[in-house]
C-alpha cells in the first residue's frame, strides 16, 4: 500500500483511535473468525453513538465481516474505492448494505474508509482489515496485555513452524477456512489471552492477501509497533543468558533509536554466533557463515 492509500489509512486510523479511546463496553460473543453468525449482532454489541463506550472486540468483528464482505464481491469493492462517483453515493451504498448490520462505530470507520481516496481498489480490504487490528491492539493495550499478545503469537508461530504437518493443516487454502480456523483457535483457547485468539484467526484468513505463516509474522510486527519496539528476530546456536540478551537489545535499540523486542529461536546447526534480522536488515555473525565465507575465499 502506497501513495494516497497510505495517507487515507492513516487518517482513518487517528479516527478509530478516537473512537477506541472511550471506555469499552462489556464485550459481546462473537465467532472465532470474528463475524456475526447468519449476519446478525448479537444483542447489545451495537452503541447508539460511535465514541461512546463503544465494544472495542465487537467493532473489531464489525470491521473484519465487513473486509470479507469486500473480499468476497470484486464488483462492489470497485464501487466503494470509486473515487469518480460522489461521496454520498458511495456512502450512500454502504449503509444500504451494511448500515444495519453493523454497530456505530464500526459504521462510522467504514464511511471515512469509502470516502478516502485509494490507489486500488484491494487497498479498501486490506485497509479495514488492518483497522480491524487496530481494534483488537486497542483492546489489549487497555488491559494491559499487548505485550502478552506478542509473545504469544511469536511462540505460536514457533509452535507452527516446529510441527510441519500443522503447518500444513493451517496453511493448506483448499480446506474449509471454518475448519482450519477452529483447529487454530482451539489449540489457543483457554491457554492465550483472548485477543490472542482471535488474531491467530485472522492469520488463519489471511492478512493483506498473505499466507497463514506471513500473516501471523505480520501481525507480530504490527503488536511490537503498537508498543514502539522494533521486531529483531535472533537465531543462535546456543540459548542467550539474560545478559547476552540485555546487550544485545541495548546496541540494537542505539542503532534503530527505538526499544526493541528479541524474538529468540536456537538453531544448533550455526555452530556458534548469532544471525539477527531486523526489517529488511540481516546482521550474519554466525560461525556457520564465517567458516562459508572462508571456503569461498581458499576457493578464489
Amino acid at each position: 500500500m502506497q501513495g494516497a492509500s497510505r495517507d487515507s489509512l492513516a487518517g482513518i486510523r487517528s479516527q478509530l483511535a478516537e473512537i477506541t479511546r472511550a471506555g469499552a463496553a462489556p464485550a459481546a460473543e462473537t465467532a472465532p473468525g470474528g463475524a456475526y453468525p447468519a449476519g446478525s449482532r448479537p444483542a447489545g454489541a451495537a452503541g447508539a453513538s460511535a465514541p461512546a463506550g463503544v465494544d472495542r472486540v465487537a467493532l473489531a468483528a464489525d470491521l473484519r465481516s465487513a473486509a470479507a464482505l469486500l473480499g468476497r464481491e470484486p464488483g462492489l469493492r470497485r464501487a466503494l474505492a470509486d473515487n469518480t462517483k460522489p461521496e454520498e453515493a458511495r456512502t450512500g451504498l454502504l449503509e444500504a448494505l451494511v448500515g444495519q448490520r453493523v454497530g456505530a462505530g464500526a459504521l462510522t470507520v467504514l464511511r471515512a474508509a469509502v470516502a478516502a481516496r485509494w490507489s486500488r481498489a484491494h487497498d479498501l480490504v486490506d485497509a479495514v482489515e488492518l483497522l480491524a487490528v487496530d481494534a483488537e491492539l486497542t483492546e489489549a493495550e487497555a488491559t494491559d496485555s499487548l505485550a502478552d499478545v506478542e509473545d504469544q503469537l511469536f511462540r505460536f508461530a514457533r509452535i507452527v513452524d516446529g510441527t510441519p504437518r500443522l503447518g500444513q493443516l493451517l496453511a493448506d487454502a483448499t480446506a474449509p477456512v471454518e475448519q482450519r480456523t477452529e483447529l487454530a483457535t482451539g489449540l489457543l483457547e483457554g491457554q492465550a489471552n483472548p485477543v490472542t485468539v482471535r488474531l491467530a484467526a485472522v492469520a488463519v484468513h489471511g492478512l493483506g492477501g498473505r499466507g497463514f505463516d506471513a500473516s501471523l509474522q505480520r501481525l507480530v510486527e504490527l503488536t511490537a509497533a503498537r508498543r514502539d519496539r522494533e521486531i529483531a528476530y535472533v537465531t543462535a546456536a546456543a540459548p542467550l543468558t539474560p545478559a547476552q540478551e540485555e546487550r544485545l537489545v541495548a546496541r540494537l535499540a542505539a542503532i534503530y533509536g527505538r526499544s526493541v523486542s528479541l524474538k529468540v529461536e536456537v538453531d544448533p546447526s550455526l555452530l556458534g554466533g548469532v544471525t539477527v534480522r531486523v526489517g529488511d536488515d540481516l546482521y550474519d555473525g554466525s560461525v556457520a557463515r564465517r567458516l562459508e565465507q572462508a571456503r569461498g575465499a581458499l576457493a578464489n
